[in-house]
């Protein structure tokens, strides 16, 4: 790592705030700092949700993924497209004609603010969950960087640097500054990883591109008969892929929060769509980073090369094997990564605080005599701290982040997607009814993702929204019949 690299990370960490800012324009209310102003363009959006799911867990992580099992991500992407088209014609109607700022405001709307802020307290803390192991991940490039250069910074240094960066252009731009640096890095890193797949295959010899063309690396499915145990079977791919896009891109505040900010719901339907087929292409390219590391590793396996975990297959490269430049710019495109999840989510979670709990914020603020745009940024500030906190919890996690990050997210999104499915299409569902309900899945789903059997496996991370969604229902039909009979 050369003195130009560190240069380059130096300049755009410290240069992103003030174009984030200068983009955004002034913030005069909590409406705007939350909301975006619903005018931003949809292909402005489109790439702030693809940065958004895209953070250093997924970038990291993938290529080692790649290394053992070739283009499966690139499977996952089929479902999530399915998935996204299905919430762009089915739930978007219902959101925009309430025109609220939190997504579970419609729930609210149909089943009170119980069930409302229920919701959204498990959207905060299952938040919490995966975004500190985005934030952990996101510290591993760096902490590869200084150790390279014998800077021996404690983790907590670099998460107390990265989420102060973030928070500087947060709290200043609101919403519109997440989604314009979000485009920023998106492209940034987009280009590094395109630079690098370039920079692989040139210096690949005739045999190496020789037994990348002719391994089955190129499948995007596996074929095997653990249906509910492998999560890049055909089924488990589409099928729950498509399931698990329709609950975060339809009940999740961190994506639905972009969406709103479309100008209308025909300029919503193409950003959200359009994000899925961008998401698809990312992870093709990150997969052939991966799979030509292998070639030109001679199909050798992580453990001999001396890495721990699949995750460290990437970093490991950047620092020692990447062109003194594109090296500096492949960091800084993972460090905005990182901020752009971690801004993309103190946005969503602080939206969610204001308007799902909003009698509680109101109070608050006036006992602290704060004003309400203050108000706002002090809860941006206090979420900050609790996912750095959280991040710092995960610093002794193995195994691929990216797929213990969605198993955490997935817990909650069965019983989520459950929920609303019932406020939209179940005129007979009352509140008492779908709350029970909400509460026995969410905890029966996470009770099985710890659960591990003798012979050491554990259900698909892309069958536990599946699986939330037929407990949700089971769980509301046996309960309608048991008050009946009460009645």
């Amino acid at each position: 790592m050369s003195a130009t690299d560190i240069a380059i990370i130096c300049i755009y960490c410290l240069t992103l705030p003030f174009i984030a800012f200068a983009l955004s324009g002034r913030q005069d209310s909590v409406a705007t700092y939350v909301g975006g102003g619903h005018d931003l363009p949809w292909w402005v959006i489109c790439l702030s949700l693809v940065a958004t799911e895209t953070s250093t867990l997924t970038i990291i992580s993938i290529p080692g993924i790649a290394y053992g099992s070739g283009m499966v991500f690139v499977g996952l992407a089929v479902g999530y497209v399915i998935g996204r088209a299905l919430v762009a014609w089915l739930f978007l109607p219902h959101y925009f004609s309430g025109h609220g700022g939190s997504v579970y405001q419609y729930l609210g709307q149909r089943f009170g603010h119980t069930m409302e802020r229920t919701v959204s307290a498990t959207f905060l803390i299952m938040r919490v969950l995966a975004e500190g192991i985005r934030l952990f991940a996101g510290m591993l490039p760096v902490a590869a960087i200084l150790a390279s250069l014998h800077v021996p910074l404690p983790q907590w240094g670099i998460m107390v640097g990265i989420v102060g960066l973030t928070l500087c252009y947060t709290m200043a731009g609101g919403l519109r500054a997440v989604v314009w640096s979000d485009a920023i890095q998106l492209a940034i890193y987009i280009g590094g990883t395109a630079a690098c797949v370039g920079l692989l295959y040139h210096h690949a010899t005739d045999m190496q591109i020789h037994l990348l063309r002719h391994s089955n690396r190129f499948h995007l499915f596996h074929k095997s008969r653990q249906y509910f145990l492998d999560p890049y079977t055909p089924c488990a791919a589409m099928i729950g892929g498509a399931i698990m896009a329709m609950a975060s891109h339809g009940t999740d505040q961190l994506m639905v929060q972009r969406v709103l900010a479309a100008r209308n719901l025909r300029d919503a339907r193409k950003a959200l769509v359009g994000s899925g087929i961008m998401v698809g292409c990312l992870f093709a390219l990150l997969s052939l980073v991966g799979m030509l590391l292998w070639a030109r590793n001679d199909e050798r396996s992580l453990a001999a090369m001396g890495l721990r975990t699949s995750d460290a297959l990437f970093p490991d490269f950047i620092v020692h094997d990447m062109p003194m430049g594109l090296a500096g710019l492949l960091i800084a495109g993972l460090l905005s990564a990182t901020m752009g999840s971690l801004s993309a989510t103190l946005s969503a979670m602080t939206s969610a605080t204001l308007l799902d709990f909003s009698t509680p914020c109101r109070a608050l603020a006036r006992r602290t005599g704060l004003s309400g745009l203050a108000f706002a940024r002090l809860v941006t500030v206090v979420w900050a701290a609790v996912l750095g906190l959280a991040a710092l919890a995960f610093a002794r996690s193995h195994g691929p982040a990216v797929v213990f990050g969605l198993s955490v997210a997935s817990c909650a999104y069965g019983a989520m997607l459950g929920a609303f499915l019932y406020a939209m299409f179940s005129r007979r569902a009352c509140t008492r009814e779908v709350l029970l309900s909400f509460i026995a899945t969410l905890v029966t789903v996470c009770c099985v993702m710890v659960f591990r059997p003798p012979y050491g496996a554990t259900i698909a991370f892309t069958w536990l929204v599946p699986l939330g969604v037929i407990m949700m229902f089971a769980c509301g039909l046996m309960l309608r019949i048991v008050l009946n009979v009460r009645q």
